[in-house]
């Protein structure tokens, strides 16, 4: 597969995955048109060429009403309807055979529930289902096969639809107005039964007052302002010589006597006579 169709199909294969939440493995609706389509043109096995496109594993179905068809056609197509018949069945409510297009437009329905791939080689049909939103379409030209652009009705839908999310509903809106009614009538009850029981409180204690006239200087109250009379401040402490103790100054004063009779005592020198020096030459 050439790079410019790979980049085609991934751009496509995401719109549908975010926008219509499609997951993998992908499921795949083909009708008889498809399946001789690939038969001829020797597209075998399908779900690996059908995988290469969608870059995921893939599960192909098909419909009784299909298969039906098929028989219907003749010899010719045999081998188209022995290959469908190994396709998983899709359930079509249909108690009589019903056209192939009309199968595949009613198991779709109008928004595709079941999230399906649809393969057909059915230009009417195709046609119907682009004005069908979340479908992507597959078909085959010779030997490839092409994932469908997204058709502009899509991309609308997808448009509209997001708009309308971001957006709130009457119901949603009148719920909201209830909730909000509910609320404000609540506070407003509970704000005015608080009101009530501060007046029955502040009314009583103005009635105490009245009554024991020495509530008021137990309460605090003041019936004249007091000015505080200034006394005389005592000097600055830090500004103050610590006072010494007369144990210290007397430890000082035995510390200075020490060492003033140690000073007089290394001043002393050591005389010797004359007469002891001689008699201990001559010995």
């Amino acid at each position: 597969m050439k790079v410019k169709k790979q980049k085609r199909h991934r751009k496509i294969l995401t719109f549908y995955t975010s926008c219509f939440d499609f997951r993998k493995p992908f499921k795949v609706l083909c009708d008889g048109n498809f399946v001789h389509h690939l038969l001829q043109n020797k597209i075998t096995p399908a779900d690996k060429s059908l995988a290469n496109i969608l870059n995921s594993d893939v599960q192909l179905f098909t419909t009784r009403c299909v298969l039906e068809e098929l028989k219907r056609l003749g010899r010719s197509f045999t081998g188209s309807l022995e290959a469908a018949r190994q396709l998983k069945i899709a359930r079509c409510e249909h108690e009589k055979c019903e056209h192939a297009a009309k199968c595949i437009m009613e198991v779709i329905g109008e928004n595709n529930l079941g999230h399906f791939f649809v393969c057909s080689q059915d230009i009417e049909l195709r046609r119907q289902l682009q004005q069908v939103p979340g479908v992507p379409l597959i078909y085959g030209l010779r030997n490839a096969l092409f994932l469908e652009p997204v058709s502009a009705f899509q991309r609308e839908y997808v448009k509209t639809s997001e708009e309308a999310r971001s957006h709130i509903t009457d119901i949603e809106y009148q719920m909201l107005k209830n909730k909000l009614q509910n609320t404000s009538n609540g506070e407003e009850a509970a704000n005015s039964a608080d009101e009530e029981n501060d007046l029955g409180d502040q009314t009583e204690d103005v009635k105490a007052v009245k009554k024991n006239p020495s509530a008021r200087n137990e309460m605090g109250i003041k019936d004249r302002p007091q000015f505080k009379r200034k006394k005389a401040k005592g000097p600055n402490p830090l500004s103050c010589k610590k006072k010494k103790n007369s144990n210290e100054n007397h430890k000082v004063g035995l510390l200075k006597e020490k060492t003033e009779g140690d000073n007089k005592r290394s001043r002393k020198r050591k005389r010797t006579r004359k007469g002891q020096q001689n008699t201990t030459v001559t010995n």
